[in-house]
């Protein structure tokens, strides 16, 4: 891995190479959202995370077109709002035009329609893909039920299931069950639900010379799921992205993995 991308480690989607690392932006506003997405950049990460729902994707395409990296240098995402079914074209198209690129590296629906799987928006997503306006699709917040009820529908797996997720929401059966179908874990709000004062962290952090939040991001990386840390300050940005270089030892990931919803 070079030494000033973080482009590695990636998982391998049928039609990408998706950055394990990412940068989350919920919650920037469009106006601080180019600050932020260049720190990011300038800190390593390759992996942008938006959403049409967020409202930044002019200030986040703004940051990739004058960080002077290339196109295929930055894995974009961004999502479709499960109330624009019916206009799921003009909505990929608006955001490529705020984005300012003309394809995506994946495209989500960013919930389940009115709480439902929903495959008519499903289908017109693959066509989007089909189309060559996005490399690869996929899902958020969608539960194992409604991922199956696309593939029957379609016979179209989706990529990616954005979910919230952390070592305090580790649920083992739900991780393996992503996994049997093919469909790669990505989780946002990775430090939200876990206590960063815990034991097992600060344990682990102090054999590492990193911090709590560091080895959250470890943990993901262990267990190849994609996370998508967040923040607006430069330095938390910069430290975040320090949890990719270090590695976890077997006994380490076990303990973390203890603290999750599955094993209680």
């Amino acid at each position: 891995m070079p030494n000033d991308a973080y482009n590695e480690p990636a998982v391998a989607l049928p039609t990408a190479s998706m950055p394990l690392l990412g940068f989350g932006t919920w919650q920037i506003e469009d106006a601080d959202a180019p600050a932020a997405v260049s720190s990011a950049l300038e800190a390593g990460y390759r992996h942008i995370d938006t959403a049409t729902g967020y409202a930044n994707e002019r200030g986040v395409g703004r940051a990739v077109a004058e960080s002077g990296l290339d196109r295929d240098e930055v894995f974009i995402t961004t999502k479709l709002p499960p109330e624009h079914g019916g206009r799921e074209r003009q909505t990929i198209s608006e955001s490529l035009d705020k984005l300012g690129v003309d394809q995506l590296d994946l495209w989500l629906v960013h919930w389940p329609p009115n709480g439902e799987a929903t495959p008519a928006v499903w289908e017109q997503v693959i066509a989007a893909q089909q189309d060559g306006l996005t490399k690869a699709i996929g899902v958020s917040n969608y539960s194992l039920a409604q991922i199956d009820e696309l593939i029957d529908a379609t016979g179209v797996t989706p990529s990616v299931n954005q979910v919230r997720w952390s070592p305090a929401e580790y649920d083992v059966a739900f991780a393996q069950g992503l996994a049997e179908r093919g469909v790669v874990l990505e989780g946002y709000s990775p430090f939200k639900a876990s206590n960063l004062q815990d034991p097992t962290f600060l344990r682990i952090a102090e054999a590492h010379d990193a911090d709590a939040a560091q080895v959250i991001v470890a943990w993901h990386i262990a267990h190849e799921f994609v996370v998508i840390p967040k923040s607006s300050q430069p330095e938390r940005i910069r430290s975040n992205a320090r949890g990719v270089t270090f590695q976890l030892t077997e006994d380490e990931v076990a303990a973390i993995d203890a603290l999750g919803t599955s094993a209680r």
